[in-house]
């Protein structure tokens, strides 16, 4: 596992925690990745993020949300605002002019999120978004057909639910916390607009986020310049090589813009 480049000392609402990050200076646009819910920051997609930005010489930056990979942090504490917390943090710490944004699975709903914070902020948004397998909204739109009302019941009593991995990096844990929070922060109620071209990939075979849901989130795209890829035969990871050789021709294509 390759080890981080910078460590963040950053205190979000919910903790105290050192955030570890991986950052190469390089030309712009940036590539700054996004992963996803209990994933770290050195696998497949990111690698391939990191690879593509040194052939081209632009700056990547991949991070470790609190309690994921190398960073610090206790997990029965984090929500998607905290993590949308750390995001901003090394985003405002390591990006260096305009960004492509790539996020995975829950990191696409960090994305669009973080987009939407630079938007508040007067700040200019990503340069392109590539959403892969968008676990936008997991906790309200996706959560509810996974869990049986005995398993919400459990939840509201003991505060969290452990659910076995088909990856093999279990178990998941979903907090109480985690599902009120994540609720909060739902995009999906009305029509979406980044300011930003944005390119969703999505596998036919995806076990975790069903195709119907990532084209509910395409939909939504009512004032961007919004595309869809579907690879028939992908799961949720889109790791092979012929999936990281799309998302690499996906982002090379924003990059040359």
């Amino acid at each position: 596992m390759q080890q981080p480049t910078h460590w963040i000392d950053h205190q979000n609402h919910r903790s105290s925690h050192k955030l570890a990050v991986i950052h190469k200076s390089g030309g712009g646009p940036g590539l700054f990745w996004l992963g996803g819910f209990m994933s770290n920051m050195c696998g497949g997609k990111a690698e391939a993020v990191e690879a593509l930005g040194q052939e081209l010489g632009l700056s990547t930056t991949r991070f470790d949300y609190a309690a994921h990979g190398q960073s610090g942090g206790d997990f029965r504490d984090q929500t998607i605002s905290s993590w949308l917390s750390d995001a901003i943090a090394v985003y405002e710490k390591f990006a260096e002019g305009p960004q492509i944004l790539v996020g995975s699975s829950m990191g696409a709903w960090i994305a669009l999120l973080l987009n939407r914070y630079l938007l508040e902020q007067g700040q200019p948004p990503a340069k392109a978004l590539v959403l892969i397998a968008p676990g936008v909204d997991f906790t309200k739109r996706l959560l509810p057909h996974r869990f049986a009302p005995e398993d919400f019941a459990k939840l509201e009593t003991e505060g969290e639910l452990l659910r076995k991995s088909r990856y093999g990096d279990g178990p998941y844990i979903y907090s109480k916390d985690l599902v009120e929070d994540g609720n909060t922060h739902s995009l999906l109620d009305q029509p979406l607009k980044t300011g930003a071209p944005v390119h969703i990939i999505h596998g036919g075979e995806d076990p975790d986020v069903p195709l119907s849901h990532a084209q509910e989130i395409y939909r939504h795209f009512l004032h961007d310049d919004a595309r869809f890829t579907l690879v028939p035969d992908g799961d949720h990871r889109l790791s092979r090589p012929e999936d990281l050789a799309l998302m690499r021709k996906i982002i090379r294509s924003f990059a040359s813009e």
